[in-house]
């Protein structure tokens, strides 16, 4: 890492937001992005001289867009906006979730194209430097305009009221953190309350965070699938360079190259390898594994591309263009980036569908070419892993739910002038769950094909699946009695999610 991200410059990479939403980066502001955000504000103050009205510098908002609002109300104007907008319900949001919303708002503002001050953006960046995280709600986002609510418990708190999480995670006022940390609280004037609530920054910055996710995850789906097919003796020629370019699907390639390089050098597959083994073709679970992993790869560039042209765009409503217009825009809505949440949702159940097929097949001894029903010690005392695979599949149906788009549900709002949403807060929402239940499920696949490589002794697994089987060995017992199972199954899981899994294949891998 850097010593800081630096905001305002150039737009924002998806490792600048992991990095500050995640990991606690500190971020710096750009001289140049400062001067610009000084230029345009000027313009914003001849527009609140003028006695025409400017939508969001001297008239309410959403449905009361044509009633001016003299100049002596208008700093009541901008804190009754937060302050009402600020009406999130539900669970606290994770605390990167909300750093990746502030940063991704501090970028807009940044941009000098927003028209508020220099000291609104200092005060943003400060309070994610002071690791101030604010209380946001899990309810109150319809996608549009932007993400409202999230957006505006921000400001509320940049505003000094409501509740945040300081550095430590500790719940304080809003009022006692900005203090502790030096910050004054703002007092907002014309048209800031707008642009400080006006963005796709919390679904966009869910969205980035969830690719950071899923290209570990799937790395990890191949590792399991090389655990799988290996310790139900199936084969890895159907895995063959040439066979895949025959089908010049991007994503199959890679899922395929992965698993040539998990399962090569291994001691199982050579050993039924020869014409003796008399199976034709492995079932779908097995050998279709590059293709189902590698249509999540592809849905994962789509939706990269995406989020790249969202980190570059500067959203509020009305902006203050180049040439300084101020001019009222739709830019707002979620509908880009909502249709690729929901879309990487179909790829995150389809993968978790097809991890859970291949770890019922290594329970079935009808299926698992030699295996103990359920890898159990005793057969008919023992369980072994019977309900783990429950477990996966309760998951799966979950995420078969979840699959389900959010961004068609659209639901009108603000008497009728808003009436067509994205709902991309709510896909970003199911997307997070369905990643975590991807993470379980591949954890228990994980540990299923450990044990299942352990009971194949004396042959031995190829160096990438016995490295990954030696590691599960550090939080998990090998074969034997049964026993509480669920703090293995939780270890693992730990595992899966570090990338401790998918690091250690890959450093053990033939390349």
């Amino acid at each position: 890492m850097t010593d800081s991200v630096l905001v305002g410059a150039a737009p924002l990479s998806p490792a600048d937001v992991v990095a500050v939403a995640r990991h606690g980066e500190r971020v710096a502001l750009d001289p140049a992005a400062l001067e610009r955000v000084t230029q345009t504000r000027g313009v914003v103050d001849a527009l609140a001289a003028d006695p025409h009205p400017h939508y969001g510098v001297s008239t309410g908002f959403g449905a009361l867009a044509t009633t001016f609002i003299v100049p002596e109300r208008r700093h009541q104007l901008q804190a009754s906006l937060i302050r009402s907008h600020a009406a999130g319900t539900g669970a606290e949001v994770e605390t990167e979730v909300v750093r990746a919303l502030q940063l991704l708002r501090l970028q807009t503002l940044a941009s000098g194209r927003t028209g508020v001050r220099r000291l609104v953006v200092e005060t943003y960046a400060a309070m994610l430097n002071a690791g101030i995280t604010p209380v946001v709600r899990e309810y109150g986002s319809l996608g549009c305009s932007g993400d409202l609510a999230p957006l505006a418990h921000i400001a509320l708190a940049a505003l000094g009221e409501g509740d945040v999480r300081d550095a430590s995670g500790a719940l304080v006022r809003a009022s006692e953190a900005l203090a502790a940390a030096g910050i004054e609280p703002l007092v907002l004037v014309e048209k800031e309350g707008l642009a400080l609530i006006n963005g796709t920054d919390g679904m966009l910055g869910m969205l980035v965070l969830a690719l950071h996710d899923l290209e570990m995850l799937l790395a990890t789906a191949d590792l399991a699938a090389a655990m799988s097919i290996e310790s139900q003796f199936g084969t890895d020629a159907v895995f063959a360079a040439d066979l895949m370019a025959l089908r010049p699907q991007s994503g199959q390639a890679l899922s395929a190259a992965n698993l040539r390089a998990f399962l090569a050098d291994s001691p199982i597959v050579s050993s039924h390898a020869g014409p003796e083994d008399g199976r034709v073709q492995d079932a779908y679970s097995l050998r279709c594994s590059p293709q189902v992993h590698g249509t999540a790869r592809d849905t994962m560039e789509h939706a990269a591309t995406i989020a790249s042209r969202e980190l570059a765009s500067v959203i509020d409503n009305p902006v203050i263009t180049v040439d300084g217009r101020i001019e009222s825009n739709g830019n707002f809505h979620g509908a880009p980036v909502a249709a690729v949440l929901d879309f990487l949702a179909i790829s995150v159940a389809d993968v978790a569908s097809i991890s859970e097929r291949r770890t019922d097949r290594a329970l079935d001894p009808a299926r698992s070419r030699g295996l103990p029903p359920f890898l159990a010690h005793e057969v008919g005392v023992d369980s072994g892993l019977m309900i783990a695979q429950y477990a996966a599949a309760g998951i799966v149906s979950e995420l078969k739910r979840l699959a389900v788009p959010a961004s068609v549900d659209s639901i009108p709002s603000s008497a009728m002038q808003e009436d067509h949403v994205s709902m991309g807060w709510s896909a970003a929402r199911k997307l997070r769950r369905a990643i975590d239940g991807l993470t379980r499920v591949l954890a228990i696949e994980v540990l299923t094909g450990a044990r299942a490589l352990d009971l194949r002794a004396p042959l031995q697994a190829g160096p990438a699946t016995a490295a990954v089987r030696d590691l599960v060995r550090t939080v998990a017992e090998g074969p034997g009695p049964d026993r509480f199972l669920s703090p293995e199954m939780e270890a693992v899981t730990e595992l899966v999610r570090s990338g401790a899994v998918a690091r250690t294949a890959k450093e053990n891998a033939h390349v």
